[in-house]
């Protein structure tokens, strides 16, 4: 039988065509999503029991043989955490940035598979509980439709909506990484932000995105914690250079030093430009 079309389907395909690492996968509204060969639930990481020590193990290995050396345990959970979240996230902003839909998507309405050969993110796979949307859209004759009424009811869905879906991974996670309450929800505050921006980089409509993220995250939106934080920077030949101020640090610090991010809490804006500058040449 093929598969019905619902308000997403176009939103996923243009993330995946810009971004093919990662795949998503509609199920049926009948079927749960799957568990097994690879496949693990958002539920089973928020219970926090053996299924997320099995999915650290990975992230584990993976910084031994990248770099030759165990990392902490709370710096292996914060991995795992942004690994899960990043895409996550997505599934969630990609829909309201492009085609203004926001989806429901509760913990036990995700799996993620990310021993997927050929796919550096992995694959996720999707049973969304409803969706919003604005008046007008042809997608609200569609099942699950909900209507609300103006661009910033649609943004409060776009917060309700994550913060759904993470609090209990935030809650699973959370004893592992040492963290809580504030400094976890910076880490959710910057896995929205980064994600659809670089997303939205790929895309070529990063300034947009950088609008719209302001608005959606503009620093008093509880449970997440400080806003979207776009800054500029000026290049040594007078360009424009964007960059952030993350709320909460990845921790690879700890991993290897010399090596962070170009919007890491910890980078002087001398070291930003020379990474952006370098990121811009490759």
């Amino acid at each position: 039988m093929p598969v019905p079309h619902s308000a997403l389907t176009d939103a996923y395909a243009r993330l995946t065509g810009v971004f093919p690492g990662l795949a998503v996968m509609e199920t049926d509204a009948a079927e749960q999503v799957p568990t097994g060969d690879g496949w693990i639930s958002a539920a089973s990481l928020a219970e926090g029991g053996a299924d997320l020590e099995a999915f650290l193990a990975w992230d584990d290995a993976q910084v031994l043989r990248d770099y030759g050396l165990r990392a902490r345990p709370d710096v292996v959970a914060s991995f795992g955490l942004h690994r899960y979240a990043w895409p996550a996230c997505l599934l969630i902003t990609v829909p309201w940035f492009l085609n203004r839909r926001v989806p429901r998507l509760p913990v036990t309405h995700v799996s993620y598979d990310r021993t997927a050969p050929g796919l550096s993110i992995g694959r996720m796979a999707v049973r969304p509980a409803g969706f919003a949307c604005l008046p007008g859209d042809p997608a609200a004759a569609l099942p699950g439709a909900r209507v609300i009424a103006d661009e910033e009811a649609l943004r409060a869905e776009v917060r309700a909506a994550v913060a759904e879906h993470l609090e209990p991974v935030l809650a699973g996670f959370g004893p592992r990484m040492r963290r809580r309450g504030r400094a976890l929800w910076g880490m959710a505050t910057d896995e929205v932000v980064e994600g659809l921006w670089y997303i939205a980089h790929l895309l070529g409509e990063e300034r947009r995105a950088m609008r719209e993220l302001e608005a959606l995250l503009p620093g008093a939106t509880k449970p997440y914690a400080g806003s979207a934080a776009f800054r500029e920077l000026t290049g040594p030949d007078g360009e424009s250079l964007p960059t952030r101020d993350r709320a909460s640090c990845c921790m690879f610090y700890t991993v290897r030093p010399e090596d962070t991010c170009a919007t890491c809490p910890r980078t002087c804006d001398a070291d930003r430009v020379t990474k952006l500058l370098a990121a811009a040449a490759s």
